[in-house]
C-alpha cells in the first residue's frame, strides 16, 4: 500500500490537476524523453483481446462487436443483426495489482445501410488511502474514470461508409482532495466525438487467390481541454488520428490470412524544449494552447521540425489466420520511437467462433525489460445474433 501511496503523491505533485493516468510511467513510457502526455489517456488503450492480439490495430480490419473503439463507421458493413461483447483485462498488475479495464460494447443494424453501436469503458485504478503531511491517514479511494459512447454509421456506397461518435467522459481521481497548497481537486465531466470513414474492395484476383482491401481513418476524442483542479489549468484530452489498411487473402474455402497497419498520431502540441532552468527555448507551453490551434500544432508543428513530427507516428502492425472461420491465431508488434515513449512488444492471440458464441485472448510480451506493460492480459467474449 505504501507504493501505491508514494505513486499517488508524485503523480499529484508534478500536475496540479492531478492527472493520475497522464504520467508516462504507467503506459510504460520512458520519462527521460519528450514525450506527449494528455489527460484520460485511458480512453486510446486497446479495449478488445482481437486486436490486442494484432499490435494494437484495428481501425480497417473486418467489423464486430468492438467497432466502436476501433471504427464505428464499419458496424454498416456487419451482416448479423444486432450482436455484443465484453472484455477484460487486469492491467499493469506488476506495477498496481488492483487495476483492471473493462468494456461493454454492442451494435444493431437498423437496415443493410445503416446501423447504431454503443460502448461502455470502465477504468479502475485499484484502491489508494490518502495521508495527510505527517503520514496519518485520511480515507480510502478507488479512482476510476469511464466513457460512454454513441455511433451511427451509414454506408455511402457499396463499398463506402462513414461513422459519428458522441462520448460522455468522466474521471474521478482524487475524490475531491485538498492539496497542501489548498490547491482543490475534483472530478472531470466532459464530452468529446470521433468522425470515421471505412473503405471495403470487392474480392479481387491476385496470382490466383481472392484477395480483399480495406482502408479505414478514425479521428477520435475531438472534445474540450480538462482540468482536475481549481486552478486555472486544462490539459488536452487524447485527441488521435488512425489511419490504416488490411489485406485479406483466401487461400481455399477454409483458410484465410488477413494483415494489417494502422498509423496513429497524436494532435495535441509537442512538449516544448527547455533548459536547465526550466525556461522554454523552443515551442510553447501546451497549456497556453487552445484546441483547434493544438490540433493542427500536434499535426505540423514540433520543436524539432518534421523529423521530430514523424517520430510521434506509433505503427501498429499484425496477421490473422482463421481456419474455416472457427479458430484464430494472431501475432503483433507494436512500435513507438524511443523518444516518443518507447513502448515496443509483440503481441499473440488466439480467437474461436461457434454458432453466436466467440472468445478471444490476447497476450502482451514487451521487447524491453522491466516494462510495465509486461504480460498484460486481454479477454473477450462476443455475442452475435443473426436477422432470422
Amino acid at each position: 500500500m505504501l507504493k501505491k501511496i508514494s505513486l499517488l503523491a508524485a503523480l499529484l505533485i508534478c500536475s496540479t490537476g492531478g492527472l493520475f493516468a497522464q504520467n508516462p510511467a504507467l503506459l510504460g513510457q520512458d520519462t527521460t524523453r519528450r514525450v506527449i502526455n494528455t489527460s484520460l489517456p485511458f480512453l486510446n488503450i486497446a479495449p478488445d483481446a482481437r486486436s490486442a492480439g494484432m499490435g494494437d490495430m484495428g481501425v480497417a480490419m473486418s467489423p464486430d462487436a468492438n467497432t466502436t473503439h476501433w471504427n464505428a463507421s464499419k458496424v454498416a458493413f456487419l451482416k448479423n443483426k444486432f450482436g455484443f461483447a465484453f472484455s477484460y483485462s487486469p492491467w499493469l498488475q506488476r506495477f498496481v495489482g488492483d487495476m483492471s479495464l473493462s468494456y461493454l460494447s454492442g451494435y444493431y443494424k437498423i437496415d443493410e445501410l445503416q446501423g447504431l453501436s454503443s460502448s461502455l469503458r470502465y477504468f479502475n485504478l485499484g484502491n489508494f488511502s490518502f495521508t495527510d503531511d505527517i503520514g496519518n491517514p485520511i480515507r480510502d479511494f478507488t479512482p476510476r474514470e469511464f466513457a460512454f459512447d454513441v455511433s451511427y454509421a451509414r454506408k455511402l456506397s457499396e463499398r463506402l461508409s462513414v461513422g459519428v461518435t458522441a462520448r460522455y467522459l468522466h474521471s474521478n481521481l482524487t475524490a475531491d482532495l485538498i492539496l497542501s497548497n489548498q490547491t482543490e481537486t475534483r472530478a472531470v465531466n466532459s464530452a468529446s466525438f470521433d468522425l470515421s470513414m471505412f473503405y471495403q474492395s470487392e474480392a479481387l484476383d491476385f496470382m490466383g487467390l481472392n484477395s480483399s482491401f480495406a482502408f479505414g481513418a478514425n479521428l477520435s476524442n475531438l472534445g474540450p481541454k480538462v482540468s482536475y483542479s481549481n486552478a486555472n489549468e486544462a490539459d488536452f484530452i487524447p485527441t488521435n488520428l488512425r489511419v490504416g489498411f488490411a489485406s485479406t487473402t483466401y487461400l481455399d474455402d477454409y483458410n484465410k490470412f488477413t494483415f494489417g497497419m494502422d498509423f496513429n498520431k497524436l494532435l495535441v502540441p509537442t512538449p516544448p524544449q527547455i533548459d536547465g532552468q526550466g525556461n522554454i527555448i523552443s515551442g510553447r507551453n501546451p497549456r497556453d494552447v487552445g484546441v483547434i490551434q493544438g490540433m493542427a500544432s500536434g499535426l505540423f508543428q514540433a520543436p524539432g521540425g518534421f523529423r521530430e513530427k514523424m517520430q510521434e507516428v506509433s505503427i501498429a502492425t499484425g496477421v490473422e489466420y482463421w481456419y474455416n472461420d472457427l479458430i484464430a491465431a494472431r501475432i503483433g508488434y507494436f512500435y513507438e520511437n524511443e523518444n516518443k515513449g518507447n513502448r515496443r512488444y509483440f503481441t499473440i492471440g488466439l480467437g474461436m467462433r461457434y454458432n453466436l458464441f466467440g472468445l478471444d485472448v490476447a497476450y502482451l510480451l514487451p521487447q524491453n525489460q522491466n516494462n510495465p506493460l509486461a504480460e498484460t492480459l486481454r479477454f473477450t467474449l462476443l455475442f452475435d445474433f443473426k436477422n432470422d
